[in-house]
């Protein structure tokens, strides 16, 4: 009996990762699809892939640069909407692009005893215009879930991690399941 238990957990350990990634999976399919209002499925979120690229094309383009930059200044000047499409870009931009923010992961002693320490990644280097010449700016991700703390330390308590970026945003987020 106490197999057959053990055999159904570690089914509901495959089963319910796949069975919600294959659900939102669908549920975004589908709801790209109805937005194009088309008859055949799946062919409103092919569209949507091709739009996406042919925008980053011209985006990347000298001869659109411009008028995309344009665009990009115009929602970044009307006071709401800077707001969304501000915070959305540098939250997409910390992750992708060249100015990526969570790519210098670190280990920060949050006392003077040497415990507890925290993993989270430096943003800002340069803290003079807070009047803070020897700290830095230090995001602190919570466990699933996606927000986190920016906190503020002493340089002489943040000790820089040689480590895949990438690897220790899956650690923190997943609460030190995933990773390293």
């Amino acid at each position: 009996m106490k197999r057959a238990i053990r055999y159904f957990l570690e089914g509901l350990l495959y089963v319910i990762p796949l069975a919600v990634t294959v659900f939102i999976l669908y549920k975004i399919f589908v709801t790209v699809d109805s937005w194009l209002n088309l008859p055949i499925p799946g062919v409103g979120f092919l569209l949507t892939i091709v739009g996406i690229f042919v925008i980053g094309f011209l985006a990347s383009n000298v001869l659109t640069q411009g008028l995309m930059s344009l665009i990009s200044q115009l929602f970044e000047k009307v006071p709401f909407i800077k707001l969304i499409y501000t915070s959305i870009k540098d939250l997409i931009g910390a992750f992708v692009g060249e100015k990526k923010s969570f790519d210098k992961p670190v280990l920060v002693t949050l006392s003077q005893e040497g415990f507890p320490k925290a993993i989270g990644f430096i943003t800002k280097e340069d803290l003079e215009a807070f009047g803070l010449t020897d700290h830095v700016a230090v995001y602190l991700p919570q466990s699933y879930n996606f927000a986190g703390n920016l906190l503020i330390f002493p340089v002489e308590q943040v000790q820089i991690l040689d480590v895949d970026s990438s690897e220790v945003m899956a650690f923190l987020v997943s609460g030190g399941v995933s990773g390293k």
